[in-house]
């Protein structure tokens, strides 16, 4: 791991050498270019001044603004004395950066220690008990149990749970669809398995989700979370009586200070809308 930083330092001070002489070249070429074609455009002109094509106030001014761009690309074509001055700052900075690493690495490390491999920190995570864990942790931890066991069903709940909470929806899903082969008359589990797919599409009720959440109702009317992606997939489709179906009984069971019945309370279509 040292010779790895080291390397990474030599490396990052040879970019900086390359960044500073391609900067420098590449002023040096860009004035030269200038500077030929101010100097063709002269000549340019004096041609079309002596074919009468350009009269003499014409002319007078084109040569002082081609002039004024020769002179122009000449002060930039100067030497830069500072060039060698900037390498050595560069040369040890890097020195200095190489030097200060090895040295704190030394301090609070310990070389030749090999890396921790990840198994070990999920044994860590594992051990430490899952209210102390982040989503990604906790996911590691059940995905072991999963591996381990792979007809346990609750394992696999905690698994969803968890990938849902560490930003991997699909992975959730997936692992909600494990759970429910093994106990499809889980509601609960039918909603989180819409819920993932749902967030996967975006915010999307697509046609997989809104089965989801059918088999959810199906199994138990009171599943809030299916009641209210299903209203929106309705409301959607501008099927009003649909969404009052979903969103009527929701709302009765939402607690009247609760800003979510007076936000659906709002986008509840009124009685008699389309189908």
């Amino acid at each position: 791991m040292t010779v790895f930083w080291i390397m990474t330092a030599l490396v990052a001070a040879l970019a900086g050498l390359l960044v500073l002489s391609a900067a420098r070249r590449g002023a040096d070429a860009a004035s030269e270019a200038e500077t030929v074609a101010a100097a063709v455009e002269l000549s340019e002109l004096d041609r079309l001044k002596d074919r009468g094509l350009l009269d003499e106030a014409g002319w007078t001014a084109a040569r002082a603004e081609a002039g004024r761009r020769i002179l122009s690309a000449e002060r930039q074509s100067a030497p830069v004395l500072a060039g060698r001055q900037d390498r050595s700052w560069v040369l040890g900075g890097i020195g200095v950066a190489v030097a200060a690493t090895l040295g704190l690495y030394f301090l609070i490390a310990t070389p030749g220690l090999p890396d921790q491999g990840f198994e070990s920190r999920v044994d860590e995570w594992a051990a430490a008990g899952p209210m102390t864990l982040e989503a990604p942790q906790l996911a590691a931890v059940e995905a072991r149990k999963v591996r381990e066991r792979p007809n346990d069903r609750q394992a696999l709940l905690r698994l969803g749970e968890a990938r849902f909470l560490a930003g991997d929806p699909l992975a959730a899903a997936s692992a909600f669809r494990r759970a429910l082969e093994l106990n499809a008359d889980d509601a609960q589990a039918w909603a989180r398995l819409g819920e993932s797919l749902v967030v996967a599409n975006g915010g999307i009720v697509g046609t997989d989700a809104e089965a989801a959440f059918r088999e959810a109702l199906r199994r138990d009317p009171d599943q809030l979370g299916a009641r209210y992606f299903l209203g929106e997939a309705a409301l959607t489709r501008g099927e009003g009586a649909v969404v009052r179906l979903m969103w009527v009984p929701l709302i009765a069971m939402l607690d009247p200070s609760d800003p979510r019945r007076a936000d659906l309370e709002r986008r509840l279509p009124a009685e008699g809308a389309a189908r």
